[in-house]
């Protein structure tokens, strides 16, 4: 469905937690995070965190210029801090 978008002129990112997977398919760009599946985006209720990953996400549509690139989330399951605090840059 990515491809089929992107061929249409509309720019897109997936979310992948099976990077094995996503390498085979080769999706235009994907943010592969290391969580457990059914948390794409982080843990229930925490909204930061989901804020957090969505914009790191939509970010890879101004870095990412090589189609296939997979970027890797820095973000470890329950061991990353977020708030506002802890992102002061506003990535």
């Amino acid at each position: 469905m990515q491809r089929e978008l992107e061929r249409q002129g509309l720019a897109t990112v997936g979310l992948s937690l099976l990077r094995k997977l996503t390498e085979r398919v080769k999706p235009p760009r994907t943010y592969y995070l290391r969580y457990p599946f059914g948390h794409a985006l982080g843990e229930a209720g925490n909204r930061d965190q989901q804020r957090q990953i969505v914009r790191d996400a939509l970010s890879l549509l101004e870095t990412v210029t090589v189609p296939g690139t997979i970027v890797e989330s820095p973000y470890r399951w329950r061991r990353t801090r977020f708030g506002p605090e802890a992102f002061s840059s506003g990535a």
